[in-house]
């Protein structure tokens, strides 16, 4: 059986990630294609349990190191029981973040919290890599202002009430990774229409999907 295609979306607070995944995978879907949506943190009974200690707060006053090994031991729960099973039997995987979430959020916090991501990171992924990452990019003051509109009357998450200069810095560090990874990032402009940003994601992931299955290289 062919190996299966793994997309990772990623971006700051409010970039319209959530709405694109689900109108990829409807699109793929509908072609017949056997896709999995999954996110970060969660995606798996084990990462979902830790995703609300993260969220929640409740680990940010243990400082930013405990904080990157709960996102390592919950990526490790969810790529062994989600995402290799997935990519093992042929699946597209679209996840709403992955390891350059890690890179970012976890990175940006401290020396030694960089310096621990990069060591977690090949134990938590264990060799599943993404194959695509699309990284959504938009000025942070609108995204905030997005996701205030979506959470409504919700309280505000860990990542959601950090200050504007966090977010700016989060935002260039991940065009820092695109910069750095060209083969497999892809930067979407996500102050653009829903609609103009689909078409950009989707003839991406068609051109991406066309290429793997090429004669002489594993289809997904």
């Amino acid at each position: 059986m062919p190996r299966g295609f793994f997309i990772t979306f990623e971006g700051g607070e409010g970039a319209g990630k959530s709405t694109q995944i689900a109108r990829l995978a409807t699109l793929l879907r509908d072609g017949g294609k056997d896709v999995v949506v999954t996110r970060e943190p969660g995606g798996s009974p084990g990462a979902e349990a830790i995703r609300h200690v993260i969220l929640s707060g409740a680990a940010e006053p243990f400082g930013p190191q405990l904080e990157t090994l709960l996102f390592a031991a919950a990526r490790a729960d969810h790529v062994d029981r989600v995402i290799r099973p997935a990519i093992e039997r042929g699946a597209i995987v679209l996840c709403d973040r992955f390891i350059d979430s890690s890179r970012v959020y976890q990175g940006l916090a401290s020396p030694e919290a960089r310096d621990l991501v990069a060591a977690t990171e090949p134990i938590a992924v264990a060799g599943a890599m993404p194959d695509m990452t699309l990284i959504f990019d938009l000025d942070p003051e609108e995204g905030l202002r997005r996701a205030g509109r979506r959470r409504g009357a919700d309280s505000v998450d860990r990542f959601e009430r950090e200050d504007l200069d966090t977010h700016r810095k989060r935002r260039q560090a991940f065009l820092d990774i695109a910069a750095r990874e060209p083969e497999r990032c892809i930067v979407i402009d996500a102050a653009a229409d829903a609609e103009t940003i689909e078409t950009v994601v989707v003839s991406a992931v068609i051109a991406a999907l066309n290429a793997r299955a090429e004669p002489g290289k594993d289809g997904a």
